[in-house]
């Protein structure tokens, strides 16, 4: 005689008929949690210029992120003289590195991106013609190298532009590129005859 009872789970049912169950492994996503979309944050550094947003939230959409929302600090500005932006989106996490890719890419300075984080700092000095050589310039290329941000600049020139000057950099690394960022810092200043003084410890920022 069968115990079978009416409203007993499909489960228990289907294991007396001999039908096997789905793996009770498999995840709960069907195994596409790397397709998942979530939500991200990029934050960027934009020359002050028409058109700079747009053309920065361009590689996002065209490369599957769904925009939230984009906070434009226009009244606090990098040491660069530049503005930060946040922006929020959806994406799947393939599609999060192809955007972050697709930005610097296009020339756009990512300072942070989604739990990527500048987590290392280090204080420099650089001595020379720091305006003859423009230091605009030499900010961008600090900042080209990828590993590194810069945090602070204060350029002290008691002699006037036209003489030796010097400018102290707080310099925000990822975790573990300290050292290319310096590297890159000392290629740039050789090709501009400058002199560097680096790391400074017990500095306060």
């Amino acid at each position: 005689m069968s115990d079978r009872r009416d409203g007993a789970p499909e489960a228990a049912l289907d294991a007396e008929a001999g039908v096997d169950e789905p793996d009770s492994g498999a995840s709960p996503d069907g195994g596409h949690a790397s397709t998942a979309v979530s939500t991200h944050t990029v934050r960027l550094e934009l020359v002050d210029e028409p058109g700079q947003l747009l053309a920065a939230l361009h590689p996002i959409a065209d490369n599957g992120g769904n925009l939230l929302s984009i906070y434009h600090e226009r009244g606090n500005k990098t040491p660069r003289g530049r503005i930060p932006v946040e922006v929020d989106f959806e994406a799947t996490p393939d599609r999060f590195e192809e955007i972050v890719d697709a930005l610097r890419s296009e020339g756009v300075n990512v300072m942070q991106a989604g739990t990527e984080r500048y987590t290392e700092e280090v204080t420099l000095l650089l001595f020379g013609h720091l305006i003859d050589t423009d230091l605009s310039d030499t900010l961008s290329s600090i900042e080209a190298c990828e590993s590194a941000s810069v945090a602070d600049v204060s350029l002290a020139a008691p002699q006037g532009t036209e003489e030796v000057s010097s400018a102290r950099l707080r310099l925000e690394a990822r975790a573990g590129e300290t050292d290319a960022a310096l590297a890159a810092v000392r290629d740039l200043a050789a090709e501009k005859d400058l002199r560097v003084v680096e790391p400074l410890t017990g500095v306060e920022a």
